[in-house]
């Protein structure tokens, strides 16, 4: 057999034309027709820059205990190659397998083809049909990250809704997209498990493989006509990773996609199936063709296994540089990955990039088109997509059944009862003329529903930032609609254990009784937690690392509690504007303005009125009331800040969103 058998026919699949679906076009599933993509790739290259720190500056450091930032004087720029000429071509109905060792370029590969990679580090051709990447293409383009973002508290059947809802036209009725997930669940085989939550490391859901393909579904919702997939078996074992293969191999063969994938171990059932194989090694090309010539080529440069072994196998030892002849040894695995390097660029690279000028895929897909009907309708995704409302009700809608498990936690609803007992039982009746007492009281409510909230929410952005970035990348919604989902859904769900722990604890504590002054100390209180929420969700947008984040908070609240007002009445006057920037200051005023009005009564009570009868204890507590009661700044200035932080943390919030790049 000649070692280039199969690289004449690059362009093509297993046969001469791709195998489509002869069942009727359906615009509710991936059965139907989509548009042909042919894709190329000719002399891709990638670099990134590193900088580093000098030899000679990084001794000296070492050598006197220096650990600091190296100034600029000592730090070097150097430029990397991550990927290096590479070049191949895959045909509609044809499944390629990028293969090759951790580290050599994968990944960074299938984000160049799937239009993710940016910047001047990457040169070469990327080419669809021809012509370069356009919005158009990207959006027949499927993209499957190797970790599943999905959220663990929804089910199979709800995610895959939710994301029929956001990502299918609004020329489909809601009943139409709602078939249409049904559709890919019976087709990836989903079935079984539609009504199981998902699940993640601490929740349990669904095994590794059925999140896998949730995953593929995820994208094969919009029908894409390219299917980029990055190691899509890591993680499964060998009869999960067959099937998920199978899958795909079908996708191609029957459906008529361009299938691409990197996959890090084949076994050699599933080398089988791959139509053509792009083998990689420290970024650079060993290796493309069709995978039942690959073994015949390396025997003609010289390289063939000892023993009967899985191709794959064997192809992954020649890009680590192992080989069974010569008895080659860990110094020699340079020369190997050289000899072959260079096998390749004489022989076989001249070949593949006369074949793929040779090509031409404009006027196939053009006579597709008009024999088959409609492409552009058939796929599906060229209708804008659904209003700013819509996106705005179906992502509230998501976000309630998300967050509802985290909201109302059996650890977090036992949280908030205990401290809710426990500060009842402490303060059980209080005296209302205990003013320490009850500013004590005052002032705790004030710190539990100030940290609480403000640290949960912390964490909302940070969390959800990858699958927030994949999503705005599909251009599934805009940010303000998801921003306002989450500021809506905070007003239903996060208000609901304040206004309980108030309502136990108002009457076991006997403050002052009334209707009135207790719906006044309520809605102190839950405007108190908006803008604690706030200021938790400005700091996590802002930061975008939880762990980083929860301790910025957590000083943040610190210093508003210690300039509250209970434990330093004189703050040093350069730290005065702490005060008037806490939000636990302000509420905690309000709570004493609620409880006590403007302190005249308890002036009258104590006899404070009477100046210069007093005994020495009755004007220490006049003095406590008169500072720490009557003193502070007025109730609509208290009332206003509160609202200004209500929304001036969400807007900044906002703005931090806005920055992120997808």
């Amino acid at each position: 057999m000649s070692a280039f058998d199969g690289v004449e026919n690059l362009m093509n699949g297993p046969d001469s034309s791709p195998r489509l679906s002869q069942d009727p076009p359906s615009l509710l599933s991936s059965s139907s027709l989509c548009f042909p993509i042919t894709l190329k790739f000719v002399d891709v290259c990638y670099r990134v820059k590193i900088h580093s720190m000098s030899a000679d500056s990084g001794k000296i450091k070492k050598l006197f205990g220096l650990d600091h930032k190296p100034s600029d004087e000592t730090r070097s720029t150097e430029e990397r190659k991550i990927l290096t000429e590479v070049t191949g071509m895959v045909s509609p109905g044809e499944f390629m397998a990028v293969l090759g060792p951790s580290g050599s370029g994968k990944s960074t590969l299938l984000n160049a083809v799937a239009g993710r990679l940016h910047g001047s580090g990457l040169t070469g051709k990327i080419l669809i049909n021809d012509g370069k990447i356009t919005k158009q293409t990207l959006k027949r383009t499927g993209f499957v990250a190797q970790d599943d973002l999905l959220y663990p508290h929804l089910t199979v059947r709800e995610t895959l809704v939710f994301v029929a809802l956001l990502r299918l036209p609004r020329t489909l009725t809601r009943e139409d997209k709602i078939n249409a997930a049904e559709s890919v669940i019976k087709e990836l085989g989903l079935t079984k498990c539609e009504n199981t939550v998902v699940g993640n490391t601490f929740i349990r859901g669904i095994s590794g493989g059925e999140r896998k393909r949730v995953s593929i579904a995820h994208e094969l919702l919009i029908n894409p006509s390219l299917l980029v997939l990055d190691e899509p078996t890591s993680g499964l074992d060998a009869t999960a990773a067959q099937r998920l293969v199978q899958t795909l191999a079908g996708l191609a063969h029957v459906k008529g996609k361009t299938v691409v994938t990197s996959i890090h171990q084949p076994s050699s059932r599933v080398f089988q199936m791959f139509d053509t194989v792009l083998l990689l090694s420290e970024g650079r090309c060993l290796f493309v063709g069709k995978g039942r010539d690959a073994m015949a080529y390396f025997d003609s440069v010289g390289f063939s296994p000892a023993f009967p072994m899985n191709p794959a196998d064997f192809l992954l030892d020649l890009a680590n540089g192992v080989s069974q002849i010569d008895n080659v040894t860990e110094r020699d695995k340079p020369n190997v990955r050289q000899t072959l390097a260079i096998a390749y660029d004489t022989l076989l690279a001249p070949q593949v990039k006369t074949c793929i000028d040779a090509s031409h895929t404009s006027l196939e897909n053009a006579s597709f088109v008009k024999t088959r009907g409609n492409a552009a309708t058939a796929s599906g995704i060229i209708s804008g997509l659904t209003t700013w409302f819509s996106q705005l009700c179906i992502l509230l809608h998501r976000l309630l059944k998300e967050r509802r498990h985290e909201s109302f936690d059996a650890l977090r609803v036992f949280q908030v009862v205990a401290a809710s007992l426990l500060c009842g039982l402490m303060w059980w009746h209080s005296d209302y003329r205990d003013v320490h007492d009850r500013l004590g009281l005052l002032f705790f409510i004030t710190i539990f529903w100030g940290v609480l909230p403000s640290f949960n929410a912390v964490f909302t952005f940070p969390q959800e930032r990858a699958i927030f970035s994949r999503e705005r990348s599909s251009g599934m919604y805009t940010l303000s609609s998801y921003f306002m989902a989450h500021v809506l859904g905070s007003l239903t769900m996060e208000l609901v254990l304040p206004a309980a722990f108030l309502t136990l604890t108002y009457w076991m504590v006997d403050l002052r009784p009334g209707l009135v002054p207790f719906l006044l100390t309520l809605t102190v209180l839950l405007l108190y937690v908006l803008a604690s929420q706030g200021l938790g969700l400005a700091l996590g947008a802002a930061i975008m690392d939880a762990k980083k984040a929860s301790t910025i908070i957590t000083v943040t609240m610190l210093a508003f509690v210690l300039t509250g007002g209970y434990y330093v009445n004189k703050v040093p006057s350069g730290m005065v504007w702490m005060k008037y920037v806490s939000t636990t200051f302000y509420c905690y005023r309000l709570l004493i303005a609620v409880q006590y009005g403007n302190g005249e009564e308890m002036l009258r009570m104590f006899g404070c009125e009477l100046k210069g009868t007093q005994g020495s204890a009755t004007m220490a507590r006049c003095r406590l009331v008169e500072e720490e009661v009557i003193g502070g700044i007025g109730l609509w200035t208290s009332v206003g800040a509160l609202f200004l932080m209500f929304f001036g943390y969400r807007v900044l919030a906002y703005l931090a969103l806005r920055r992120i790049k997808h």
